[in-house]
């Protein structure tokens, strides 16, 4: 099974019709990934832990992590069942490639950038989640090594997504503009191009190779998820850019999926 990495941008994704990609996720199971995964593991940029730690849950409570959006939105539930066998193996892949703590929350359920997207990809929310959080004390090729580590769960029907952001810096978005920012054009352009040319240990160490990295990402909580998904899929992985799109000037919505191509893959 691929992996892949999800844009979920704003938390409007969840009601905004006028977001072209609400639409590209909600036809995910049609035109992105047909078959059903068995459970579902989400890299989210909204749960920062100073360790790997993972949610162990029987049911997935729906998180509001978000401030002054519209009354609906905080109406909204995505209960999927939690993945305690998931969560059990996640630690015993990490703990095996020597992360050497990886902590449970056994109360934890499912931020934003895990329930917004995961309601328009499978809205029936019968399909087992877990979480895990990233590291923003750590840098892009640890969490590209966590990726790594969690490859085996592709050959047992898990669905690994990093849920984050091609481009991030709310301080420069500004809701009327219409036309893209250059620095946030070059940046976005720049990974597209490394991506496809598998070019993974430049994205791993984007901060000195991409251009206006610290404008695209003053903070790399919503880019480390890309790392674990490209690292799930392995170092001879094909990248595919499967929807790219813009609101607010900066803020990117392009994501991608990550084949692995190698022989033991």
């Amino acid at each position: 099974m691929d992996s892949f990495f999800i844009s979920h941008g704003s938390p409007t994704l969840s009601i905004d019709d006028s977001l072209p990609a609400r639409h590209f996720l909600k036809s995910w199971k049609e035109k992105v990934m047909e078959k059903r995964p068995t459970s579902i593991l989400v890299i989210s940029a909204h749960w920062e832990t100073e360790e790997p730690t993972v949610n162990v849950v029987p049911r997935n409570d729906t998180i509001y992590d978000f401030y002054g959006f519209p009354e609906s939105m905080y109406k909204l539930k995505y209960p999927a069942p939690g993945a305690a066998e998931l969560a059990k193996r996640v630690k015993e892949l990490l703990t095996a490639s020597n992360f050497k703590c990886v902590n449970e929350d056994k109360k934890r359920g499912l931020d934003h950038g895990a329930w917004v997207p995961l309601m328009l990809m499978y809205p029936e929310a019968d399909i087992p989640v877990c979480q895990l959080s990233v590291q923003t004390n750590k840098d892009g090729t640890y969490h590209y090594n966590i990726g790594k580590a969690l490859a085996p769960l592709r050959e047992e029907g898990v669905l690994i997504f990093g849920s984050g952001s091609a481009t991030h810096n709310l301080r420069a978005v500004n809701r009327s503009k219409e036309t893209v920012v250059p620095w946030a054009y070059e940046f976005d352009n720049w990974l597209k191009e490394a991506l496809l040319d598998g070019r993974y240990e430049d994205v791993n160490q984007y901060e000195e190779k991409a251009p206006h990295a610290k404008k695209a990402h003053p903070s790399p909580e919503h880019f480390y998820p890309l790392h674990v998904a490209m690292g799930a899929a392995g170092e001879e992985a094909k990248a595919k850019l499967i929807h790219r799109s813009w609101s607010s000037g900066t803020l990117s919505y392009a994501s991608y999926q990550f084949t692995p191509t190698s022989p033991e893959n």
